[in-house]
């Protein structure tokens, strides 16, 4: 192996994450870095998954459908922890179910017959979260008057705040980072609910990296609050460390997903 390539299949303001870490790593492995950015985030799992990216931070739902695949080879990095209060220190997320602030809407039971946006049929936070929600209500898939697919966590919001759709659920490490770079739409966004907390999305490789080139790439995650440079990368994203984790952590991802499948909605075929 001559470079190491790595990529993220998270929402796209978590890019420039991504982009700075691959920078951060090439400072740090004995080989050089390359972030894929310049292909859509399908095109990059695909990679992922035919072995020509070694690592991905990847959505836990797809994680955990590849886990269950005897044809991938797969190894956890790490799974980031947030630093605000309500991720407890914890590797978590929640789903944020938001809503335009200046709504009618105030409770959950408000949205029978709204207009509602997935992200993705794999996303688990767009998706998955709020099937598994609706089933724990005793609810169906019509709950909602209508559901659409908006192919991303900020196109819901910009569907949201263009009054094409009544709600949705995002991702709240995505929310929480419009936010803090766009503040006016903390007066434009409300959140209406919160969903979990879930597991994490995380680090992942896939294949065989040299047993010495894993052990640093794991150590420099892990370590990265305990260095300047590392922490203020973390702290740009909202993250307070890279944890390690193993796969029993998503669990209760599994469980939620089983719960989920008694919910779909007959619009999108999920």
């Amino acid at each position: 192996m001559d470079t190491l390539y790595l990529t993220s299949c998270m929402a796209g303001n978590m890019d420039f994450f991504g982009r700075a870490l691959g920078s951060y790593l090439a400072g740090k492995l004995p080989l050089p870095v390359d972030f894929i950015e310049a292909i859509p985030w399908q095109e990059r799992e695909q990679r992922f998954d035919a072995g020509t990216i070694q690592v991905v931070w990847i959505c836990g739902l797809p994680y955990v459908q590849k886990a269950a695949d005897p044809t991938f080879d797969l190894t956890l990095l790490g799974a980031p922890v947030m630093a605000a209060p309500r991720y407890g220190g914890q590797p978590v997320y929640f789903s944020d179910i938001v809503v335009h602030h200046s709504s009618p809407y105030r409770a959950f039971s408000d949205l029978r017959g709204a207009i509602w946006a997935i992200n993705e049929p794999n996303s688990h936070s767009g998706h998955t979260a709020i099937r598994y929600y609706l089933a724990q209500l005793g609810e169906r898939g019509d709950f909602f008057g209508r559901v659409v697919e908006s192919g991303a966590h900020e196109a819901s919001l910009r569907m949201i705040l263009a009054g094409e759709i009544d709600a949705s659920a995002i991702d709240s490490t995505v929310l929480e980072l419009e936010i803090a770079r766009r503040p006016y739409l903390a007066g434009e966004l409300r959140v209406l609910d919160s969903i979990g907390p879930s597991p994490i999305p995380p680090w992942v490789v896939n294949g065989r990296l040299p047993a010495q080139l894993l052990e640093i790439l794991q150590h420099t995650l892990w370590t990265m609050q305990e260095d300047p440079a590392g922490r203020l990368l973390l702290q740009s994203v909202g993250m307070a460390r890279i944890v390690p984790i193993d796969d029993g952590a998503y669990d209760p991802l599994r469980q939620m997903t089983t719960e989920a499948s008694v919910v779909r909605f007959a619009d999108i075929g999920a």
